[in-house]
């Protein structure tokens, strides 16, 4: 079983006994199109060369998560914890270029807090300089390009590579941030995958808040409450429920539309962004997969 099915099967599993996580089958046809997926131009590293560009993603997506601990950060002004982190980057590669693979493997805690202007006793700057030290041993001598010339034009193929690699990427059964790099680089023109259709959602905590707030998830009573009172989600069951079930639905939603599932995921990561959807609590989980 490929990456992209064993996540597909997963969730399906943990939809069908969630306890916790219902869909609304009567909500699924609710969800509108929205504009084509893109990457900010002037929030991300775009205009370098390809080699550069494509290491600017890999980096990037080795350190997108933390959105349990983003309340906790200092933010840009205008912007959430992924583009404040996003944004610190890419001044970065735009002033001095990409790290070095041995330089990424030796970066540390107060380097990166510095990097992304952060305070250097964070705990989430110290996953950042895990993530990125193992980034650099991944790639040792090779360069983005060479890893993704290796994945033979597969997306799935380039996912699973990372993920048997890199702890922070092995996100069992949802493969979140894997699967994301791929959609990275073909978004930023630097990389073509002949499957890239195969991808699932990216489940995060905005796109299952999206579909919550749009009435196709519907949480029990208590857990509900937790979320809207602010209370953090420790990682596993109810977390992985969201998740799945998240997943699940917008595998019946794109089938319903015709879209791939990463066009989706784009439409309501998107529309996420919204004041309506920011104006309700979303869950929130201290983990490195997303």
């Amino acid at each position: 079983m490929g990456l992209c099915d064993e996540v597909r099967w997963t969730c399906a599993a943990v939809a069908a006994d969630a306890r916790s996580v219902r869909i609304d089958l009567d909500r699924l046809g609710s969800i509108a199109p929205g504009p084509p997926p893109e990457l900010d131009p002037e929030r991300h590293f775009l205009q370098g060369s390809r080699e550069d560009v494509a290491a600017y993603l890999l980096t990037l997506d080795a350190i997108n998560f933390g959105s349990g601990w983003f309340p906790t950060l200092r933010k840009r002004p205008g912007c959430s914890g992924y583009f404040t982190v996003a944004s610190a980057l890419t001044d970065r590669f735009r002033s001095s270029g990409p790290w070095s693979p041995e330089e990424m493997s030796a970066l540390d805690q107060p380097t990166v807090a510095g990097v992304l202007g952060q305070d250097p006793s964070h705990e989430l700057m110290g996953l950042y300089a895990r993530a990125l030290n193992d980034l650099g041993a991944f790639l040792a001598k090779r360069t983005a390009l060479e890893v993704i010339d290796a994945a033979q034009a597969s997306a799935e193929r380039l996912a699973e590579s990372l993920a048997a690699a890199m702890p922070f990427f092995d996100d069992r059964g949802f493969y979140k941030r894997a699967q994301i790099v791929p959609s990275d680089l073909a978004l930023a023109g630097v990389a073509d995958f002949s499957d890239l259709d195969r991808l699932t959602i990216f489940a995060d905590n905005l796109v299952p808040h999206v579909l919550r707030v749009d009435g196709v998830l519907r949480y029990d009573d208590a857990l509900a409450r937790r979320i809207d009172n602010g209370e953090r989600l420790e990682p596993g069951e109810e977390e992985r429920e969201i998740r799945a079930c998240a997943v699940h639905a917008c595998e019946r939603i794109a089938a319903e539309l015709g879209v791939a599932p990463r066009i989706l995921d784009a439409w309501l990561w998107n529309r996420g962004q919204e004041a309506r959807y920011k104006a309700v609590p979303r869950h929130r989980a201290r983990t490195v997969f997303y």
